[in-house]
C-alpha cells in the first residue's frame, strides 16, 4: 500500500551551473495548467493502479508527501493549496492533515512571511531550504539568485510563519579556486539551528555548464583527497553543533529526520507524480516523460505519462537493499548470509570504517565514503581497499 507521495515541480527561473535535473525553464510559471495535468495524472493512477481498487474507501494511511523541483516554491500559493487538498482528498487523508509530512522544496528569494503562511495554511509542515553557500561569491558561480543574507532572512520568515522542521541544504567540494570557506559556511548554518541539514558533494554532470567549464579548462572538480576531508570536516563540526547524522548526507538534530526520504532508504514504495517522477512498488520501478510539454500532453489526452519501466530481478533487489541499509545509520542486519563476515570485509571494521552493533554492521563516516568499495567486497564484486 502506497504510503509516501512525491510531487516532481519542474519549473525554474534559470539553471544552475550543476544542475542536470529535469527542469522547464520559464519566466511564467505555468501554475494551472501543472496543477491540472498533476491531477489528471493522479486520477488516471486511481483507475489504471492494481494497488488501489476504483469506489475504495479504507484510509490508506498517507504518511508523506514531497514537493520537490525544480523549484516548488516558485508555486502560487494558492496553486499549492489547490493541489495539496486534492492530493489528500484523493487518498482520503484529510482528516489526517496534521500527521502527514508535507515537504516544500524551497529557494531563499521565493520565502517571504506572506507565502510561508499561505503555505503553512495550506498542510506544508517542513521547508527544505536550497541555501548552498554562504558565500556571496559561490552562489554567483552557482548560478542561483540569492545571496547569503536572504537565506537568513528567509529562515527568519520561516519561523515566524510557524515553522519549526526547517532543512538546509549545501554543496562542499567546490572548486580550489573558488577558495570556499567550507568551515564556515558550517558554522553559520549551525547558527541558524535548522532542524536538519542535506550535504551533497559536487558531481560533474554531462551537458551541464560545469561540465562545459571544466572541458574548457576554465575550471577543476576538486581531488578526492579534499572531498574526503571536507566531508569529515562536516560530520566533526556538525557532531559539536548537536547533528547527528542518520544517512550518508542527512544530520538532525532532536529527532527531525526526514520521513519521507527516510521511506526511500528503507525501501518502501512510493507513488511519483509530474513530469520526470519515478515510482517504485518493491519490484517495479517506473518514471513518467521528462519534458513538461510531453508530460502535460499525454495526461490531457488521458494517456499514462509513463516513459519507461524496470522491473528488478531477485539479485538486484538484494543489491539495492544491500546498499540502502548500509547509507542509514541503522546499518546492515547481519544474517545469515553476512555473518561470519566475508574475509575480505573483516579489515574495514580493523580499520575503524565500519562497526558490529547489535548484530548489524554500520558505517561511519570513513565508511560511507568507501561505500561502493564495501558493497563490492561484502558481495565478492570487489576487492580490499
Amino acid at each position: 500500500m502506497v504510503r509516501h507521495v512525491y510531487l516532481h515541480v519542474p519549473f525554474c527561473r534559470r539553471r544552475c551551473s550543476y544542475c542536470d535535473f529535469s527542469i522547464a525553464v520559464r519566466k511564467r510559471i505555468p501554475a494551472r495548467e501543472y496543477v491540472d495535468a498533476v491531477l489528471q495524472e493522479l486520477k488516471l493512477l486511481g483507475t489504471t493502479d492494481p494497488g488501489r481498487k476504483p469506489g475504495e474507501t479504507e484510509d490508506v494511511g498517507l504518511e508523506t508527501i514531497y514537493l520537490g523541483g525544480g523549484t516548488p516554491s516558485l508555486l502560487p500559493p494558492e496553486a499549492l493549496s489547490a493541489l495539496l487538498t486534492s492530493v489528500l482528498d484523493a487518498f482520503r487523508a484529510t482528516s489526517l492533515r496534521d500527521a502527514v509530512e508535507v515537504t516544500i522544496e524551497a529557494n531563499p528569494e521565493d520565502v517571504t512571511l506572506e507565502h510561508a503562511t499561505a503555505w503553512r495554511n495550506a498542510g506544508i509542515n517542513r521547508v527544505s531550504l536550497g541555501a548552498q553557500s554562504f558565500d556571496d561569491n559561490v552562489l554567483k558561480w552557482m548560478h542561483r539568485a540569492h545571496d547569503a543574507t536572504r537565506i537568513g532572512d528567509a529562515v527568519r520568515a520561516l519561523r515566524a510563519a510557524g515553522f519549526d522542521n526547517i532543512s538546509l541544504d549545501l554543496i562542499f567540494a567546490l572548486p580550489a579556486e573558488l577558495e570556499r570557506d567550507w568551515a564556515r559556511d558550517l558554522d553559520l548554518a549551525c547558527s541558524l539551528l535548522p532542524a536538519h541539514l542535506s550535504l551533497y558533494g559536487l558531481t560533474v554532470e554531462e551537458r551541464t555548464p560545469l561540465a562545459r567549464w571544466i572541458s574548457r579548462g576554465a575550471t577543476s572538480a576538486a581531488a578526492d583527497e579534499r572531498y574526503a576531508d571536507e566531508y569529515l570536516l562536516a560530520h566533526v563540526r556538525l557532531a559539536s553543533c548537536g547533528y547527528n547524522f542518520y544517512e550518508v548526507s542527512n544530520a538532525e538534530r532532536d529527532g527531525h529526520r526526514s520521513r519521507h526520504n527516510s521511506a526511500y532508504w528503507s525501501g518502501r514504495a512510493y507513488w511519483g507524480l509530474g513530469p520526470a517522477a519515478h515510482s517504485f512498488d518493491g519490484r517495479v520501478r517506473r518514471w513518467n516523460l521528462a519534458a513538461w510539454e510531453a508530460y502535460r500532453r499525454a495526461v490531457v489526452a488521458g494517456l499514462p505519462p509513463v516513459e519507461a519501466e524496470e522491473v528488478l530481478t531477485e539479485e538486484q533487489q538484494e543489491l539495492e537493499r544491500l546498499y540502502l541499509a548500509l547509507r542509514t545509520d541503522a546499518g546492515l542486519p547481519l544474517t545469515a548470509r553476512y555473518r561470519p563476515l566475508p574475509p575480505a570485509t573483516v579489515h574495514w571494521v580493523e580499520r575503524g570504517w565500519v562497526e558490529v552493533r547489535e548484530q548489524r554492521l554500520v558505517c561511519r563516516p570513513e565508511g560511507w565514503l568507501r561505500l561502493d568499495a564495501l558493497v563490492g567486497d561484502l558481495t565478492g564484486a570487489g576487492r580490499a581497499v
